[in-house]
């Protein structure tokens, strides 16, 4: 049997109720903590242009759109997940080769299960496959060191989730998930040349994959040795490898973890000693003469100026959320990190681009050595007056070893959603997130709906 089929079985028979205890919990939470990252993007200039984009062309109004609309299954994954993932502050999952945010299955898992009419447990157990798929893959099919980008595993995720949540048999999800996996590989460009790009490739593999699935609902085919077959996924890309998907549980969701401050994941224990030195010494930020970060070797070559390029160069929101400097001059000056400190006229200011540049990164192999078990890093600040401020750290609240809990996530909900929701609406949302398998997909979709909108005019439509 070929690897997408035995895949397709195990996606095509899970349930809710084959999900863990544990998982279920995490899985509601990192649904919210989703819920509340979409919410808090809908300004973004490329979402933006996504909603003027689709309301410009049209389409079935079949799922619904967050803050109001519905369009096609594929039209709702591209947009609410361009939502998810614009501001970078959804979960992620650490795996020695590999880091890819699990969440960004949420709006295209969301859209079939509504389009399928679907139940909240459905919902779920959809969900539930699409993070094994895609963490299991970055565990045992690494593609970042052949220049690839993570998006290539999650083309099978999503395929999977979408798959489920669809209700197709495992003939029709095999061959969704071969259609994608052919189609579907992403270069790593994406994250070493930053644009707009670095937060839609995500929802664009979501908007193909929907659609992959739709037609294998269909009964289109697609090339079922995709995985193993001549110049398959294997030959051209990630080597061999296998995973027993008969044996294989839907429990990744506790594995991945959930992100304290919006900055890109391998920063976060930095960006915290930062905030902590801050508070407890006191002093001006003016007075920093210079930092000093050390780090595993995943974070330097990603965010820290190593193999993906100068950090010190910033001048958009997605350098700035990739720059370790940046974020750490950013929190000294600031106090946080959050959506305001990626604003264009913060980016742009003078205090912070001085300061950026004398905060410096270097990698440590003790550190890399014990990644990605730990986070760890060294923070050093010198002051003007020679005064050496120092933080060690092995983890940040948030990672596995200090987990958030259901209240972190409603405050994290409030935070980004203030200016979109009132009280009444998120306490909706919440309870809907909580209790979704005694619920429907539609239920939650259709609360999104009710979300306050930015309007669409002519400035998106350039």
């Amino acid at each position: 049997m070929a690897v997408a089929d035995r895949l397709a079985r195990f996606a095509a028979a899970a349930t809710w109720d084959d999900v863990p205890d544990e998982a279920r919990e995490a899985l509601k939470l990192r649904l919210l903590d989703s819920v509340g990252c979409a919410i808090g993007a809908q300004d973004g200039p490329p979402v933006r242009a996504i909603r003027a984009d689709l309301a410009e062309l049209g389409g079935e109004p079949r799922c619904s759109f967050v803050g109001g609309g519905r369009g096609t299954p594929p039209d709702a994954a591209l947009y609410n997940g361009a939502l998810v993932r614009y501001l970078d502050f959804n979960d992620s999952y650490l795996a020695p080769g590999e880091t890819c945010h699990p969440s960004d299955n949420v709006a295209p898992v969301l859209a079939a299960a509504q389009f399928a009419g679907a139940a909240g447990g459905d919902l779920l157990a959809a969900l539930a496959v699409a993070y094994q798929v895609q963490c299991r893959l970055a565990d045992e099919a690494p593609v970042r060191s052949r220049y690839f980008d993570h998006t290539t595993q999650g083309a099978y995720a999503v395929a999977a989730g979408v798959s489920r949540a669809l209700g197709l048999d495992a003939e029709r999800t095999a061959n969704a998930v071969a259609i994608a996996g052919t189609a579907l590989n992403a270069l790593r460009v994406t994250r070493t040349s930053l644009s707009n790009w670095k937060g839609l490739a995500y929802p664009f593999t979501a908007f193909a994959a929907t659609r992959a699935a739709l037609l294998a609902r269909r009964g289109v085919t697609g090339p079922r040795d995709v995985f193993e077959g001549r110049k398959g996924f294997m030959e051209a890309i990630a080597g061999p490898f296998e995973i027993d998907w008969e044996r294989e549980r839907l429990d990744a969701a506790p594995k991945t973890i959930v992100k304290r401050f919006n900055a890109e994941i391998h920063s976060q224990s930095v960006v915290e000693a930062a905030l902590e030195l801050r508070a407890e010494a006191g002093f001006r930020p003016e007075e920093v003469e210079h930092v000093e970060v050390d780090t595993f070797d995943v974070a330097f070559s990603i965010i820290g100026g190593g193999d993906e390029g100068d950090k010190t160069a910033v001048s958009t929101k997605e350098e700035a959320d990739h720059s370790l400097p940046y974020m750490v001059a950013a929190a000294l000056l600031d106090g946080r990190l959050m959506p305001e400190q990626y604003e264009p006229e913060r980016i742009a200011r003078a205090d912070v681009q001085a300061l950026l540049r004398r905060v410096r990164v270097r990698p440590d192999e003790s550190l890399s050595a014990r990644f990605p078990a730990e986070l760890g890093c060294r923070l050093g600040i010198r002051l003007g007056n020679g005064t050496v401020l120092e933080r060690a750290k092995t983890d940040y609240e948030g990672f596995h070893t200090r987990p958030v809990g259901w209240k972190a996530a409603e405050r994290k909900l409030e935070t980004l959603s203030a200016g979109w929701t009132d009280a009444s609406l998120r306490a909706r949302l919440i309870e809907c997130v909580r209790t979704l398998e005694d619920r429907s997909a539609d239920d939650l979709a259709s609360l999104l709906e009710l979300v306050s909108a930015p309007t669409i005019d002519n400035r998106d439509r350039r």
